[in-house]
């Protein structure tokens, strides 16, 4: 519900803050008094558009505020607030400013919104409706939820959502294995040549850089090998195996003398003497591989060339080739087996339909009942408000196949004919502005119960009507407000008589400007103001015992 509303200069209204208690809560006043800025300023924390023409003359911005409370925790309000990582307590605050260069700040307990958001938990906050409203349940996309929240079916809903999605993970699954068998059968050929390309080419792991390095090699052939013979004359010239062995005989001569003190030396001359064989050895065996024969040079220059190039044609590295490979290979076993894959997720997605038209056809059912429970509720309500002639029918259709969803396969439509001889049509196409805030009203007390929305506002639901219809158009909104909270404006006595709470909308005339104040009436006020309602300006007698009586019957409950 609304609990305040804090507005700063908007329009005629300098400073109003304004608190909400809950039930029916009625705004009255003189035409031109003001009213509709306080709708405006609602509206601006719903979503509606900020223009700077509603900042007051003088004033370098507005400032709106609102504090809400939604005692229904599953509301949608709150997963769009956690889906968008939003804190909210058990107050919602909403502000919003602009100023005179178009700028302007939203937020929600202090953390900032966009307007775009702010147009889509305005919805689940507040719905308002007006003479010439075209939103909620005006809008044909929505009476499918307002139906299926009516009803209270949650199960078959659940059932189809499944069942549908289910169907589309398995369609999905057969749309890919028939892309790509499809794209497989085409490069058939393509495969079964890249295969065998790639297996006679018996690339081995690593070989690029094997292939590398014995280039390098070949390269540098003739200088390896004249420093390769220098080290090897070098060790081979000096005897410096025997010069080693000579020194251990005389280690070996000292450590015989000393009881073995210099052993270490005696091992570390060994190693050295077996380390230089094993030198000698590498160096011969390295000379044998460095080679200066031409045509295997050429025959490695070749052999880089050949990967690169498979390389190049298949868009990825040297290494990466035998991945291809295997690739191929798999896309070609694929290839043979894929027409019995496509025929196993063909029987999974033909049963999955049929549960799925199951569920569906079986919410329908559902829906059909509560489309007549709803449309004959609504009739009820129709005569009282002096609507007798007219048909309310809440219509389900089905839809062409490729239009159903997770929602099922129908499609539900409100319409209305106000004449016996009219035909039915969609509610604001038919219905004028008072017959449509009567339609309204006659339908929000059906659906209260089963609302996400907690605070109805109506612009004057009593346009050009009085005497009972008026006073049933009261007895509903009193009835309503059981449910949720409902804010009238109205110039209705009758409608005025049922309020909770009263609010005055009155204009003062200063020598230079205008200024819009609301003042909240104590019963005795209210009483008063209704008798103004009923006779003008000037208020009677007769008008203060007429009011008097209107409060009373209001008072005596529906």
């Amino acid at each position: 519900m609304l609990k305040a509303l804090s507005i700063r200069n908007v329009v005629l209204i300098d400073k109003l803050d304004l608190e909400f208690s809950g039930g029916l809560g009625v705004l009255s006043g003189e035409t031109g008094a003001g009213k509709s800025i306080l709708l405006d300023s609602l509206g601006l924390l719903l979503g509606n558009r900020a223009d700077t023409g509603l900042i007051s003359q003088g004033a370098d911005k507005l400032v709106v505020s609102g504090v809400f409370e939604l005692k229904d925790k599953e509301n949608p309000f709150f997963k769009l607030c956690l889906e968008n990582e939003l804190d909210v307590e058990d107050d919602i605050i909403l502000k919003r400013t602009l100023d005179r260069n178009g700028k302007g700040k939203i937020l929600l307990n202090d953390q900032p919104v966009s307007l775009r958001f702010l147009k889509e938990i305005g919805p689940y906050l507040v719905e308002i409706h007006g003479q010439f409203d075209n939103q909620g349940l005006l809008n044909p996309a929505t009476h499918l939820d307002v139906l299926d929240s009516f009803g209270g079916y949650k199960a078959e809903l659940e059932q189809t959502r499944e069942t549908y999605r289910a169907y589309k993970e398995i369609q999905k699954k057969l749309e890919a294995a028939q892309n790509a068998y499809a794209a497989a059968v085409t490069e058939e050929d393509n495969l079964r040549h890249w295969a065998d390309e790639l297996e006679k080419a018996k690339i081995r792991p690593d070989e690029e850089e094997e292939l590398n390095r014995r280039r390098t090699e070949m390269m540098h052939a003739e200088k390896l090998i004249e420093n390769l013979n220098l080290a090897y004359s070098s060790l081979q010239g000096r005897d410096i195996g025997a010069l080693i062995q000579k020194a251990q005989a005389a280690i070996s001569r000292v450590n015989a003398l000393t009881e073995n003190r210099f052993e270490d030396i005696e091992t570390a001359l060994d190693t050295a003497l077996v380390q230089l064989d094993e030198a000698v050895s590498r160096i011969e065996q390295t000379q044998a591989e460095i080679s200066l024969n031409a045509n295997e040079a050429d025959a490695v220059e070749e052999r880089l060339f050949a990967l690169k190039a498979l390389a190049r044609k298949h868009q990825t590295s040297i290494a990466e080739l035998p991945t291809k490979l295997v690739e191929f290979r798999q896309k070609l076993e694929a290839l043979d087996k894929g027409g019995a894959d496509i025929a196993d997720l063909e029987r999974a997605s033909a049963k999955a339909y049929q549960a799925f038209l199951a569920a569906a056809k079986n919410l329908s059912a559902k829906r059909q009942a509560a489309a007549q429970t709803l449309s004959e509720s609504v009739m009820r309500e129709l005569p009282p408000l002096k609507m007798e002639r007219a048909v309310f029918e809440a219509t389900v259709t089905p839809l062409e196949e490729t239009n159903f969803s997770e929602k099922g396969i129908d499609r539900v439509i409100f319409t209305v004919s106000t004449n016996p001889n009219s035909p039915q049509g969609p509610l604001n196409k038919i219905a004028s502005g008072g017959e449509l805030a009567r339609f309204m009203l006659a339908l929000k007390v059906n659906l209260a119960q089963k609302s996400s929305v907690e605070t109805l506002v109506f612009d004057e639901v009593d346009s050009g009507i009085g005497g009972a219809t008026a006073q049933a158009v009261g007895e509903r909104l009193s009835r309503l407000s059981r449910t949720v909270q409902v804010l009238v404006v109205t110039h209705s006595p009758q409608v005025a008589s049922f309020s909770q709470e009263h609010f005055k909308v009155t204009k003062i005339q200063t020598e230079n400007q205008s200024h819009t104040q609301v003042s909240k009436l104590t019963p005795a006020q209210k009483q008063e103001e209704i008798a103004r309602m009923l006779s003008g300006k000037d208020i009677t007698d007769e008008a203060r015992l007429a009011a008097s009586v209107l409060v009373k019957g209001a008072g005596k409950g529906v």
